[in-house]
C-alpha cells in the first residue's frame, strides 16, 4: 500500500541558448502524459507589464511594485531579484502548496536565485544545463536571428559568468545531443523519487510491516 508523498523541488539553471526551456518543456510533456507523478514549472511573480499573449497566472503572476515589496517584507519569496528595473520572485507559499500535493516543481532561475532557495530549502535538487562548447552556444544564439552583434556579445559574456558557478550545482547536464540530455534529466528526476526519504514516506505502511 502506498500513501501520498511530498513532491520534489528542482532548480534548473543555464546560460541563454543552452536549451534549458526546451528540456523542461519536453520533460513535462512526456511526464504529464503518463501515469507518473505530476510535474509543473513554477509561475513567478513579476512587476513588469504583460507582453502580448501573456496571461496572468499562466506565464507570470503580474503584480504592482507595491504588492511585490509588501511580499518581500513579509518574507513570502523563496527568491527574488530586480532585473532591468523590474522585480521577479518565486512564491514560497505557492511552491510549498504544490509540493504538499505530491507535485514535482521546477524552478527556472539563475545561480543567484538558486543560492537564495538553498538557504530556505537545503534539500532542493539543483541542475546546471551546459552547452557543449562556447562555439556551439554562439551558433545557437546566432541561429535565432533575433539579436544584434552587441546583444550576442553581451549574452556570451553573461554565459561565461553563469558557467563559472557550475560547481555549486548537484548535477550537470551537457546538452550536446537533446535526446540524451532529456534522458539524463529524467534520470535525475526519477532518482530523487527513489531516495530513502521519498520511499520511506510513500511506502511507510509496507516498510513498517516488514520490520514488525
Amino acid at each position: 500500500m502506498t500513501v501520498s508523498v511530498t513532491g520534489n523541488l528542482f532548480i534548473l539553471s543555464a546560460p541563454s541558448g543552452a536549451g534549458k526551456s526546451s528540456l523542461i518543456k519536453a520533460l513535462l510533456a512526456q511526464g504529464n502524459d503518463s501515469n507518473t507523478r505530476d510535474m509543473q514549472v513554477s509561475v513567478s511573480h513579476t512587476t513588469r507589464a504583460p507582453r502580448p499573449g501573456e496571461k496572468n497566472g499562466e506565464h507570470y503572476h503580474f503584480v504592482s511594485v507595491d504588492e511585490f515589496k509588501a511580499q518581500i517584507s513579509q518574507g513570502t519569496f523563496y527568491e527574488y531579484a530586480e532585473v532591468f528595473g523590474n522585480y521577479y520572485g518565486t512564491s514560497e507559499i505557492a511552491i510549498d502548496a504544490q509540493l504538499a500535493q505530491g507535485i514535482d516543481v521546477f524552478l527556472d532561475i539563475d545561480w543567484q536565485g538558486a543560492q537564495q532557495v538553498r538557504v530556505k530549502k537545503p534539500d532542493v535538487t539543483t541542475i546546471f544545463i551546459s552547452p557543449p562548447s562556447k562555439q556551439e552556444l554562439e551558433n545557437r544564439l546566432r541561429g535565432r536571428g533575433q539579436d544584434s552583434e552587441e546583444i550576442i556579445a553581451g549574452r556570451m559574456a553573461q554565459a561565461q559568468a553563469e558557467c563559472s558557478h557550475f560547481h555549486e550545482f548537484d548535477y550537470i547536464i551537457i546538452n550536446d545531443d537533446f535526446n540524451q540530455a532529456l534522458a539524463d534529466l529524467k534520470t535525475i528526476v526519477y532518482n530523487q523519487r527513489l531516495t530513502c526519504n521519498q520511499q520511506s514516506e510513500q511506502h511507510k505502511i509496507l516498510l513498517s510491516e516488514l520490520i514488525k
